[in-house]
């Protein structure tokens, strides 16, 4: 194995001291031309590349950003990621994105790998509902900001979306098309997103006066096609089967839209359906599917924006902010059955 190249490699070959190998690297204008031209030329031939992290620790200041988000089999994240990485690039910082999968014991050991590389500060789409691995990282003192959920009962910052409107946008929609009889694809019920989502779809209903009864709650484990598929499944076997579905999101909604097509289900004729997410698939579909659209390119940016406001200032010269976006129904042929 290569043995890598360091300072005192650099210094010996120039014939310098480790201190003004130092100076050349961090503050050239203080050494001599000719010193430096003679370290510059030793660190080309050696290829000697300094330690950016060990600079950093150094420096207690580092130049990279942690975002964790639920799933990077997502596009939604894949746009957060894109906004955040935008943000952080013009602030002159990178970002590590991971990926908890949904898992809260994952989460916690990426938030520990986050605290070990003692990163500027972590963006965060929380997998544990209890609230358990925040708790935990926040004794290490790096700031955070959430994304994608409000920070209800914590002090940090955090950019979301108001997913209570959002489901409540689904449900009129379908209501006011003629639906009576609808089903909530609903995702793991321990994540507040897919709660939320719940709740505006029964206040529509409510809106309609329609009790909660009308609404065919169908939990899946994950937020995935296969997911959607599984619950696709269950629907066709119901005795009673809805003639609307609304998904948690747009994962889900496309594993049904593969169910219903597979057992010769016409969407929207026989069973109308209605995303969450508007990724770049949805449109794209078989029968182009029916959204809510979450902006999540400015959703990672605003919170990007946010933990570096709170990592540049001094003080309490940061004031902590929840910031809620407004969704927006996207309707297409998915949903647009004549009743």
């Amino acid at each position: 194995m290569a043995q890598s190249v360091g300072i005192k490699d650099v210094a010996r070959v120039a014939g310098v001291s480790v201190g003004t190998v130092s100076n050349v690297i961090n503050r050239p204008d203080t050494v001599a031309a000719e010193t430096r031209a003679r370290v510059l030329s030793a660190i080309d031939r050696l290829g000697y590349v300094r330690s950016e992290s060990a600079r950093q620790l150094r420096a207690g200041r580092s130049r990279i950003m942690g975002l964790l988000v639920l799933d990077m089999g997502n596009p939604f994240f894949v746009d957060v990621a894109r906004g955040a990485e935008r943000a952080a690039r013009e602030a002159g910082l990178g970002v590590m994105v991971c990926n908890s999968a949904q898992s809260p014991s994952e989460e916690a050991e990426y938030l520990s790998l986050f605290a070990e590389q003692r990163v500027r500060g972590v963006l965060l789409t929380p997998a544990d509902a209890t609230g358990r691995t925040i708790e935990g990282f926040r004794r290490h003192g790096i700031p955070f900001v959430l994304v994608d959920r409000v920070a209800e009962g914590t002090t940090e910052c955090s950019v979301s979306v108001d997913d209570v409107a959002g489901g409540a946008l689904a449900v009129r929609h379908l209501v006011d098309a003629g639906h009576r009889s609808l089903a909530y694809v609903s995702g793991p019920p321990g994540l507040n997103q897919v709660r939320d989502r719940r709740t505006g779809a029964l206040n529509a209903l409510a809106e309609a006066g329609l009790g909660p009864d009308s609404l065919h709650e169908l939990p899946t484990e994950r937020l995935d096609v296969a997911a959607g598929r599984d619950a696709g499944a269950r629907l066709l076997g119901l005795a009673r089967r809805p003639t609307a579905v609304f998904c948690a999101n747009d994962l889900l909604a496309l594993g049904v839209l593969q169910a219903m097509y597979a057992a010769g289900v016409d969407v929207p004729d026989d069973l109308a359906i209605v995303g969450y997410d508007d990724i770049e698939f949805a449109a794209a579909a078989a029968v182009p599917l029916t959204s809510v659209r979450q902006p999540a390119v400015t959703m990672g940016a605003l919170a990007a924006e946010l933990l570096l406001e709170e990592t540049e200032s001094t003080g309490a010269g940061h004031e902590h902010r929840r910031v809620v976006l407004s969704p927006e129904l996207v309707v297409r042929r998915s949903s647009l059955s004549a009743r």
